[in-house]
């Protein structure tokens, strides 16, 4: 079975930084793309960013330049750098295989992120 267990996140001040994880088992992780997907309180899933086989990365526009996907494939990990935070990040990320908009639905229990002073 598929398992994603996303971990890292935590509240922070506005401006603040936060690196969340996500572990991969029980499907071949080096190939397929993974994205990260956000949902705020009361709001459906959000596209956030997403990584190809090759290392390709795309975002939102909203967390373009403040975000960085990557992933080890040895480790069967994905990883999403998160600086600049705004309390609009505030969410749940989780992370979830295949590219864009087409991701999977998320499986995981995900990694809540508060922004606050």
């Amino acid at each position: 079975d598929v398992q994603l267990v996303e971990s890292g996140g935590g509240l922070v001040q506005p401006g603040g930084s936060l690196r969340l994880s996500c572990a991969a088992s029980g499907f071949a992780f080096s190939s397929f793309a993974m994205t990260w997907v956000r949902q705020a309180a009361g709001k459906g899933l959000e596209w956030v960013s997403s990584i190809n086989v090759s290392g390709r990365t795309i975002y939102a526009d909203s967390v373009k330049g403040r975000f960085t996907i990557s992933r080890d494939n040895a480790k069967n990990m994905v990883y999403l750098e998160l600086n600049s935070l705004k309390t609009e990040d505030t969410a749940m990320y989780y992370c979830t295989k295949k590219w864009g908009s087409a991701y999977d639905p998320p499986v995981g229990s995900g990694t809540q992120v508060t922004v606050s002073s």
